[in-house]
């Protein structure tokens, strides 16, 4: 499985990624909005999580690669979650530090917003994320979310969740296409 755009490759998460997903998940500022940061093991543990989503769901967060090099930056996908008291797709990322404000969240979002609709029958795709984070709340309006609910929770204290449904994509895509 491989999803390309103009500058980025997602493909599947491969073992000998770990040191540069470590960069981007051990991080402690990178994942300030994240209940925790990941140590090495919490990483390859990560890795092996999402390759055995991928096989049980059929998708899973995806290594993101910076398309001229093969580097490693991020993570970005769908993943299944409890948003709310409900098992929804959600599509998550995370992107270095060093790499952030360029749009590679956006692309890596979008690209696999597109895929989601594109391939599965899911009628709308989540995110979430803590209240106080403004950056992926930010990545989630440009690829066409808007505010579904915020909600109190142990982990966030409080959940900010965005979506877009099929509709509103098809929608998107109508008034876009020039004909």
């Amino acid at each position: 499985m491989v999803l390309e755009t103009e500058r980025l490759v997602l493909r599947e998460m491969k073992p000998e990624d770990d040191q540069a997903l470590f960069l981007v998940l051990g991080d402690p500022e990178n994942m300030r909005h994240y209940p925790c940061t990941f140590d090495e093991r919490n990483v390859k543990d990560w890795i092996e999580r999402n390759r055995n989503r991928c096989e049980k769901d059929g998708f899973e967060l995806w290594a993101v690669c910076l398309k001229e090099t093969g580097e490693v930056i991020g993570d970005c996908g769908l993943t299944l979650q409890k948003i709310h008291g409900e098992i929804l797709p959600e599509i998550g990322f995370h992107i270095r530090r060093d790499c952030q404000r360029n749009g590679y969240a956006k692309e890596a979002a979008g690209a696999v917003r597109d895929w989601a609709f594109g391939t599965t029958d899911v009628p709308a795709v989540y995110s979430y994320c803590r209240y106080t984070n403004g950056p992926s709340i930010k990545t989630a309006e440009s690829i066409g979310m808007h505010v579904v609910c915020e909600y109190p929770d142990e982990t966030n204290g409080m959940t900010h969740v965005s979506a877009i449904t099929r509709k509103e994509w098809l929608e998107e895509i109508t008034e876009n296409t020039v004909l």
